[in-house]
């Protein structure tokens, strides 16, 4: 075994590291962070209830207006759901890309 280890192995090993614990860790190549699981479950509960409230929104706005009270809400408030399941599993198809891209880094090496 060396007395002095390679400085580039022991970072990725820590950052492989992180990342199997949940942590936020520098990607070296972009510049920028990979996001842990629970960042990626928060967006995605964030993204599907603005969704809703968006619907909601629009909705209770369209009632007030034209005075029929449940029938636009109702209506936009699935349509809300829908966009934001939508643009969800958006999210979960990226985070599957880096996934395969981070797995595939590591079976290159």
């Amino acid at each position: 075994m060396s007395e002095n280890p390679d400085p580039d192995k022991l970072a990725d090993l820590e950052a492989k590291i992180k990342a199997l614990k949940g942590e936020v860790v520098e990607d070296k190549d972009t510049g920028g962070e990979i996001t842990s699981q629970a960042g990626y479950a928060w967006q995605m509960i964030i993204e599907l209830c603005v969704g809703l409230g968006i619907g909601f929104g629009i909705g209770y706005g369209l009632d007030s207006v034209f005075d029929t009270r449940p029938i636009f809400m109702v209506l936009f408030i699935l349509l809300g759901f829908a966009a934001g399941v939508r643009v969800m599993l958006g999210t979960a198809r990226q985070m599957q890309e880096k996934q395969a891209e981070i797995t595939a880094l590591d079976k290159k090496e």
